[in-house]
């Protein structure tokens, strides 16, 4: 993890991918952020060697592979799951069922998508403040 690394979403809701733009540009963080709308595509990206996320949004509703599956696969690649990068569900469900899945994958936090802006804004606030303060095997920048 690096903390001017980029924060990643991986989102394929437009809307959603829309109101994190929203509350990340009124957050005002400098670090890069990348979306991800296709979660075929975070596979390659996250495997080169020069991407060194500060931390991960992923949604779990997905088609093609879903955020469970996605997180599976992550964590099968040490070339990824090496750089340590903190890994959030961002999710409409607050079901059990899914929170008790979402940490048999070693997530790091699930949190439900808040409808309020300011609540979600809020939210994503206290997680980026969390983890730039916490410490982690790579966190040296």
């Amino acid at each position: 993890m690096r903390r001017n690394g980029e924060i990643i979403i991986i989102e394929d809701d437009e809307d959603d991918r829309l109101l994190l733009m929203d509350i990340f540009e009124s957050l005002s963080y400098p670090n890069k952020i990348t979306l991800i709308d296709d979660p075929m595509d975070a596979i390659a990206y996250l495997s080169n060697p020069l991407i060194t996320p500060f931390i991960i949004f992923s949604d779990i509703n997905m088609p093609k592979l879903n955020g469970f599956e996605l997180r599976q696969q992550i964590l099968e690649i040490p070339e990824i799951s090496e750089k340590c990068v903190p890994y959030i569900f961002l999710s409409t469900s607050k079901t059990p069922e899914n929170v008790i899945k979402a940490y048999s994958c070693h997530v790091q936090g699930y949190f439900k998508k808040e409808d309020d802006f300011l609540k979600f804004k809020t939210v994503i606030s206290n997680i980026i403040e969390y983890w730039k303060t916490s410490l982690t095997p790579t966190n040296t920048l």
